[in-house]
């Protein structure tokens, strides 16, 4: 008996894309803009005929267990991993292709780096933004049910690239990813594997590719259920492979290493997953277009009560975390306010969470949560009294990119227990609501800001960051960022004040030199320190030091408070910082530029640049101004 294809793990592509559209219609349109010069021989990759085949005799016995509804460990994801005590696995060891095996243990240990069940979904979704170069339009997210016994299953499909079948084969391996990390989100080539392992025991990918005049579709299947029940001590991933026949309209069965070992890898399949026959699987690619994939991810795990941990009953149009969701009702208005702020819905509301999940939405990309489309959510724009702070972080000297950091209070300040910053990485979100200060006195409540920190790494998981030394000054740096803010604003909106405004020398001197002159000069004057007083211009001053500083070199402020709230200087540890006023029309704003970025960020952004040019214009008109004054000053000594 042969036994399913046993894929190398050396190697993985995380290109996880799905869609929504009937493939028939467009295959002979699609095939005929592709390029015909590939053969139909497939490229052996890294699983050659010869290593399959020896691999395949050592592990005949893997294909004799049958399927059946009870799985052999525990439905808790948290003890789903533990074996018997004392139970030697045995080694690792090197077969005579020089094969390293994995245990199927390794598959649970590997998906405990994502402790929260939103950010292993947030993970697939990843894959499906990184599809926007390949023309990718949408993710569906949506509910699956098991035609075997009636239960919930997950469903990921978007309509990006998909996967020919050596794609997939490194997609279901692992440590391989050709993702340029400047470019996209993803970049390890162990997300597709740490999160479906997260979110269920089992999960069937289905991907339809067009690569170079030639039509693929691909199914494989990894399951810790099977693994563990016919007692593998090696990962065993099935993959069939279909191709387009262009002649008679149909797909039909890619032999890439026999027939027989194709009849063993479909039979393997089909025995484990949760279709029966051929016809049942391929099926699910009739809502798959000409290029996509589809994800579905069976017996999801439970949480320690034994229920569902994703809960698809409560909600018909979210996903939420069972048993989190629970809102106590109370008279307590800030409790009631806190409860149903986004900081905390988004614990375990998936359709909140995956509405701030990316600070600028691609604009013909759209996230559909079973059946809707997620509305994009700016925390921005629920704050008032908004300061855009830009600095740039220097690392051994060297300046990386401009930082802006948008900070203020939450339109319910000061009546809401919530406060920090919302950090994203490379459009990802990555730490909601920071809390970087210490709020036991109240100082910092409902302060709150958003940040884009590409220069410092996340986590694996990518819900934290790397802790260096680079991530610790940050933390100093928000942390204060924050109480300066609160400092100058706490007054706005009902605190008692905690500083007053500073006047510098220099605009004291300069008002006392221009105060005598007449008109037009006065008028000029006048129309100048009006100007100067509602934009809050400040001097800008270079850092000093050296490695991991930041430098505050501008702060921009939102203009529905009095501009004389704000001090003529501020300086931040020695450095000082630039202010000027923004609009709140412009900060509730909400357009899309040439690069299809949709956010509240780029009317802010533009509200900078349009007002940095007017001080320009501004503070050359005033030193005109003083240099024709010198000059009446100096034709009056004279006389």
């Amino acid at each position: 008996m042969n036994t399913p294809d046993i894929i190398d793990l050396s190697s993985d592509e995380e290109t996880e894309a799905l869609c929504v559209k009937d493939i028939k219609p467009h295959l002979l349109s699609v095939i005929g803009r592709e390029t015909t010069s590939e053969k139909n021989d497939v490229p052996q990759g890294s699983c050659g005929i010869k290593q399959e085949k020896l691999i395949s005799e050592e592990l005949l016995h893997t294909s004799s267990a049958h399927n059946d509804c009870s799985l052999p460990f525990p439905r808790q994801f948290w003890r789903s991993g533990e074996y018997e005590t004392g139970k030697d696995l045995g080694p690792s060891s090197l077969n005579s292709q020089n094969r390293l095996s994995i245990h199927p243990k390794f598959l649970h240990s590997n998906a405990t780096s994502h402790k929260w069940a939103f950010g292993a979904i947030a993970e697939l979704l990843d894959n499906a933004i990184d599809e926007v170069k390949t023309g990718a339009t949408s993710v569906i997210v949506d509910k699956f049910t098991d035609p075997r016994n009636g239960t919930p299953a997950l469903l990921i499909q978007d309509d990006g690239g998909g996967m020919d079948p050596e794609s997939l084969r490194r997609c279901m391996s692992f440590g391989f990813s050709d993702k340029l990390s400047d470019s996209s989100i993803g970049q390890y080539g162990n997300g597709f594997k740490t999160s479906t392992m997260r979110l269920g025991a089992d999960v069937l990918v289905f991907s339809r590719c067009v690569s170079k005049g030639r039509v693929t579709q691909s199914i494989g299947l990894l399951s810790y259920t099977f693994l563990r029940k016919t007692g593998c001590d090696d990962i065993i991933v099935p993959v069939i492979d279909y191709e387009f026949n262009s002649s008679t309209g149909k797909f039909e069965r890619l032999h890439r290493h026999g027939q027989k070992h194709f009849s063993a890898n479909l039979s393997t399949i089909l025995k484990w997953s949760m279709f029966t026959v051929e016809d049942d699987l391929l099926n699910q690619f009739n809502d798959i277009g000409p290029r996509g994939s589809k994800i579905i991810i069976f017996n999801l795990w439970f949480n320690d009560d034994g229920n569902m941990e994703l809960d698809f009953e409560t909600d018909p149009e979210d996903i939420l975390i069972s048993g989190s969701h629970k809102i106590v009702k109370t008279n307590d208005s800030t409790k009631n306010l806190k409860q149903k702020h986004v900081a905390n819905r988004l614990r375990y509301s998936f359709r909140v969470y995956s509405s701030v999940l990316y600070l600028h939405m691609p604009i013909n990309f759209k996230i559909v949560l079973r059946g809707r489309v997620v509305d994009p959510h700016s925390v921005v724009s629920d704050l008032k009294y908004v300061e855009c702070i830009k600095y740039k972080p220097q690392v051994d000297g060297i300046t990386e990119s401009e930082v802006v950091t948008f900070i203020g209070f939450l339109e319910d300040a000061p009546n809401i227990d919530v406060h920090g910053f919302s950090v994203y990485h490379k459009n990802r979100l990555i730490l909601p609501f920071w809390k970087v200060a210490n709020n036991s006195y109240g100082k910092g409540r409902g302060v709150v800001g958003v940040l884009e920190a590409n220069f410092i790494k996340p986590t694996h998981d990518k819900q934290d960051f790397e802790k260096s030394n680079l991530y610790q000054k940050l933390e100093t740096r928000l942390k204060e960022m924050t109480y300066e803010y609160w400092d100058y604003h706490c007054h706005l909106v009902g605190y008692t004040k905690s500083k007053a405004p500073v006047s510098t020398s220099n605009t004291a001197s300069r008002s006392s030199q221009m105060s005598h002159l007449k008109s037009p000069i006065n008028a000029t004057k006048l129309k100048i320190k009006s100007a100067a007083a509602s934009q809050s211009l400040r001097s800008t001053e270079e850092p000093s030091g050296t490695a991991a500083q930041f430098h505050a070199d501008e702060v921009f402020s939102d203009s529905s408070w009095s501009a004389s709230a704000l001090p003529e200087k501020r300086r931040y540890q020695g450095h000082s910082g630039t202010t000027v006023q923004l609009k709140k029309p412009a900060i509730m704003a909400k357009f899309a530029d040439s690069n299809g970025r949709n956010s509240v960020m780029q009317a802010h952004e533009q509200q900078m640049l349009t007002v940095m040019a007017e001080n320009k214009s501004l503070l050359a008109e005033c030193r005109k101004y003083e240099e024709t004054e010198k000059q009446l000053v100096l034709k009056v000594s004279l006389r």
